[in-house]
């Protein structure tokens, strides 16, 4: 059974910085991509950011494009989020995700293409 664990939520004021990890964990686990999805109270779940391992790409949602970094390790099967100059409406539970290593195929978009394993969320506010 594949388990992810985020962490690293809590509270900041506006301009602050937050750093997410996650941690996966399960016998015979390896994926495709991790990544980051957040859900605002009352709002549809948004992609954040994900990266692919195999070549290493990077995706970015809309939001937090210019301001927040994606990195992680494949062997370790973590992934972490780096935010900056974070805004109150960047406030919402964050989720970590992984796609299963049957979507390490040409044209896999973590953005768009779904994911198949989900953690329980942490929930970063931000105050202004």
């Amino acid at each position: 059974q594949v388990q992810l664990v985020e962490s690293g939520g809590g509270l900041v004021q506006a301009g602050g910085s937050l750093r997410l990890s996650c941690a996966a964990s399960g016998r015979t686990f390896s994926s495709a991509a991790m990544g980051w999805f957040r859900q605002a109270s009352g709002k549809e779940r948004e992609f954040v950011a994900a990266i692919r391992w195999s070549g290493g790409r990077l995706y970015y949602g809309d939001s937090g494009k210019d301001r927040f970094t994606i990195s992680g390790d494949n062997a370790k099967n973590t992934v972490n989020l780096r935010m900056n100059s974070l805004h109150p409406e960047d406030t919402a539970v964050y989720y970590c995700a992984a796609a299963a290593s049957r979507r390490n195929y040409s044209g896999y978009d973590p953005s768009r293409d779904g994911m198949d394993y989900w953690g329980k969320g942490t929930l970063v506010t931000v105050s202004s």
